[in-house]
């Protein structure tokens, strides 16, 4: 048996295979409105002065149970709505993973900025537009988040980067670095240190680089549920036929996923492509 048109994603060890499955029917969409009480509980858990999360559970449930007279159902809605930013967290992680494990990165990059130059506004806006033209002109592709510096709470932006094609100069500097206390050599792009003011182009050499830098935005993710920038067009799959003989076994949930070989066919509408490697995935039709 044969599985035309699966997807497929990288698990940072082997490739895994969703076969497609054809829907018969659509179920219709109905209109459905947000539960006002459930965005109300987001909203106290966000605001909370506290920072102990127990407190600002306890907080939370006693705000609704005032609404509602009912401790009971007030805790069952505060717990409800936890499970469900719980939920939302993992799969939003999951297709992180998917997402970097897709790609060849080349650089990670921070960028912060000048006073002289732009206010934090300016900056934040003006960057994020910056990036976006450069995803949609040449073809760059990030993931990053926001950061505060832990010592005078100023914002930069790290990121992983996909860079074909460089914009202005990489230039040597040498600086004191106040985390380590001893000099560094940084490359700096002449682009956007005129443009914004410092920033960072460090090259990926290997995979470990790569997760390093993944696992560092994770971990400030974690802290601040701060939410991922992701570029346009920075796919989770890609698609392609799979031959029986190319598969291992089945995994998952119900046994619905397919473990692939490692040097599995890549086959597109009935086109061999070649065994799986960066450069036949770039071939491949690609979806989210």
């Amino acid at each position: 048996m044969n599985y035309p048109k699966s997807k497929i994603y990288f698990d940072g060890s082997h490739y895994i295979a969703i076969p497609h499955t054809r829907q018969l029917w659509k179920k219709r969409k109905n209109k459905i409105t947000k539960n006002e009480q459930e965005e109300k509980v987001k909203q106290i858990l966000k605001n909370g002065e506290s920072k102990v999360k127990s407190e600002k559970i306890k907080n939370a449930v006693e705000i609704i149970n005032k609404e509602i007279n009912d401790t009971q159902k007030a805790t069952e809605l505060v717990n409800k709505v936890l499970e469900k930013e719980k939920r939302n967290k993992i799969v939003r992680l999951t297709r992180l993973y998917r997402k970097v494990n897709l790609q060849q990165w080349t650089h990670f990059c921070t960028f912060t900025y000048d006073n002289e130059k732009l206010n934090e506004e300016e900056f934040k806006k003006k960057l994020v537009t910056c990036l976006r033209h450069l995803s949609n002109r040449k073809n760059w592709k990030y993931i990053g988040v926001w950061e505060r510096s832990p010592t005078n709470n100023r914002l930069h932006f790290h990121g992983i980067f996909v860079i074909p094609e460089m914009i202005g100069s990489l230039i040597e500097i040498k600086d004191y670095s106040t985390k380590t206390h001893k000099m560094q050599i940084t490359y700096q792009n002449t682009f956007f240190l005129e443009r914004f003011g410092r920033n960072d182009f460090s090259e990926i050499e290997n995979n470990t680089v790569t997760l390093q830098a993944v696992q560092y935005m994770l971990k400030y993710i974690r802290k601040t549920n701060e939410k991922v920038i992701y570029s346009k067009h920075l796919h989770t799959y890609f698609v392609s036929d799979i031959l029986e003989s190319d598969i291992v076994c089945t995994i998952g949930q119900e046994k619905r996923k397919l473990l692939l070989f490692d040097n599995f066919l890549c086959i597109d509408e009935g086109v061999v492509m070649g065994k799986v490697s960066p450069d036949v995935i770039k071939e491949m039709p690609k979806s989210n």
